[in-house]
């Protein structure tokens, strides 16, 4: 989903037409480097919502997504590449971080204060 968000703000940021064939063409690629990504993520049997699965999901999604990108001929910039991990890392990893971080907190706070044994 967060893929669809970053090819559809960045084809409106470049005044594309936003359309269901130019998200698909624009799309496509980071959908097989995402789809790499869970299956190298599977493959090693690592939690899917790690920090460390998800750096392995962000870095197949960018690398194999502009391999393919090239390889399609649509093309590539250095500053594309860096918006890219950018917009993507903070989603993908921001996200992991986040639920890491509410698990923590909830977890510190479901310990009870007073228990029977106290009383």
């Amino acid at each position: 989903m967060i893929v669809l968000v970053f090819v559809a703000i960045g084809r409106s940021a470049h005044h594309h037409v936003v359309s269901v064939a130019g998200l698909l063409s624009t799309t496509w690629p980071f959908a097989v480097g995402l789809a790499i990504g869970w299956l190298v993520v599977e493959w090693r049997r690592q939690d899917l919502a790690s920090l460390l699965a998800g750096t392995e999901v962000l870095l197949c999604t960018v690398a194999f997504g502009m391999i393919v990108r090239v390889l399609a001929g649509q093309g590539t910039a250095f500053s594309f590449i860096v918006v890219a991990l950018v917009f993507l890392g903070a989603f993908i990893l921001g996200c992991r971080a986040a639920r890491v971080r509410l698990a923590r907190r909830f977890q510190t706070r479901s310990v009870p204060v007073n228990s029977a044994k106290d009383l």
